[in-house]
């Protein structure tokens, strides 16, 4: 399946998120991204973190357990305040805020690190933006860690959104964060279990940037 048009089904993201994390339990699960997981070692206790896009807070509040000062936004009021509740009963801190990710005024150079992990709801002309404003946040040194699904994903259907156009290539990435020293870009296949939101054999790519001192 391809298109070369924004798709109307993300013309109300809000709406379609607050629907999505009003059902019981997390949709994506409680426990991190396993991509992330494996490469939190790029952060000191104590290093300020932002996670895009967080929904229900569970990269957030795995960081926040790590000893790191975590800031964190959703555009779902629902995703969000699911996430502080999350925060609270887990017995972390994480700064949440609700946040339309098309409308951010990005910081200029003040995290350690960025975390971006199936952020794919943004059409190519959003994703430009937001690639640009992942960079400029980020401090000299900072690292980016970031996931999403390739166009193979198409066929097994078990995540992310169905549009050719925002699947990832490492072509992709190599050009939207060409000012970052590329650490690891890895394209594979496995299982995930992300709670019902993630669920099967899955066509993924993990990349690790990091921005020059």
């Amino acid at each position: 399946m391809s298109d070369s048009a924004p798709p109307t089904v993300f013309e109300d993201p809000a709406g379609m998120w607050n629907r999505r994390f009003s059902e019981s339990g997390y949709l994506f699960g409680t426990e991190p991204n396993a991509w992330l997981h494996d490469h939190a070692w790029l952060w000191e206790a104590g290093e300020r973190v932002l996670s895009l896009a967080d929904g229900e807070g569970r990269n957030s509040v795995w960081l926040a357990q790590q000893g790191l000062t975590v800031d964190a936004f959703d555009i779902s009021e629902v995703g969000v305040r699911k996430a502080r509740d999350f925060a609270r009963i887990t017995g972390v801190k994480v700064n949440f805020a609700v946040a339309d990710i098309g409308t951010l005024q990005w910081p200029q150079s003040i995290y350690d690190g960025v975390v971006a992990i199936f952020i794919q709801f943004a059409h190519p002309e959003l994703r430009t933006q937001i690639f640009r404003g992942m960079v400029q946040c980020l401090k000299p040194g900072g690292r980016l860690v970031l996931q999403g699904y390739t166009p193979r994903q198409l066929e097994y259907r078990t995540g992310g959104p169905p549009f050719t156009s925002h699947m990832y290539t490492p072509e992709l990435l190599r050009e939207g964060f060409a000012d970052l020293e590329i650490l690891e870009l890895r394209e594979y296949e496995t299982e995930l279990a992300e709670g019902t939101g993630h669920k099967g054999h899955s066509a993924l790519l993990g990349m690790v940037a990091r921005k020059p001192m």
